[in-house]
């Protein structure tokens, strides 16, 4: 009989998706000059702390500017390489990118959760364990579309935010990352067994 090599199957990752504009560094309307890039204090070392507890960290950014012809991708990709420059070196593991309209059907556009769902497939992420921060109210639908649990943050445009469906709401991106360092066990926990019960 012919002998089947078994290759073990990699277990899937948690992962943290995170909003850009306004979570991570202020808010610009339409962001295309690179010298605007302001990271919030205690994003870099939060980052490097969500890492260090096993999670995937995602970049996950609508940038309609682009289909509105108000920025290009060359734009946008200088105003991304400031921002990794001014973060700790290999502190984001990927970014996903919407250049759709908002006023256009999109697949991908938050709320919509295809950028959550193509970064699952090609990480190999388990949604069920994974979170998402953000200040905008469909940063949180996103998640809730995907299955992910969201934090809202009050920074940008966080401070006018219904926070709607949130798990939590947070003053900081630093408070965000220590509350969901502190809950992310029980929280999903809990969700476990929510799920269970529905069966």
């Amino acid at each position: 009989m012919p002998e089947f090599e078994m290759h073990p199957v990699s277990p899937k990752l948690p992962a943290v998706f995170l909003d850009r504009d306004g979570t991570l560094m202020e808010e610009v309307c339409y962001c295309r000059d690179p010298e605007l890039v302001s990271v919030f204090e205690g994003v870099g070392e939060s980052l490097m702390a969500i890492k260090a507890a096993g999670f995937l960290t995602i970049l996950v950014t609508n940038q309609s500017g682009i289909a509105k012809g108000v920025i290009s991708p060359t734009d946008y990709a200088s105003v991304h390489e400031r921002l990794l420059q001014l973060l700790p070196e290999n502190c984001l593991d990927d970014s996903f990118m919407c250049p759709d309209a908002s006023e256009a059907p999109s697949p991908r556009r938050k709320p919509a959760p295809g950028m959550l769902l193509e970064a699952a497939e090609q990480w190999n992420i388990d949604l069920q364990r994974s979170w998402i921060i953000g200040d905008k109210d469909i940063d949180i639908a996103c998640g809730v579309n995907a299955g992910v649990p969201g934090i809202l943050v009050r920074t940008g445009h966080g401070r006018h935010a219904l926070g709607e469906g949130a798990r939590h709401v947070a003053e900081s991106f630093r408070e965000a990352t220590t509350w969901l360092l502190s809950h992310h066990v029980e929280v999903h926990f809990q969700t476990d067994i929510e799920r269970s019960t529905r069966r």
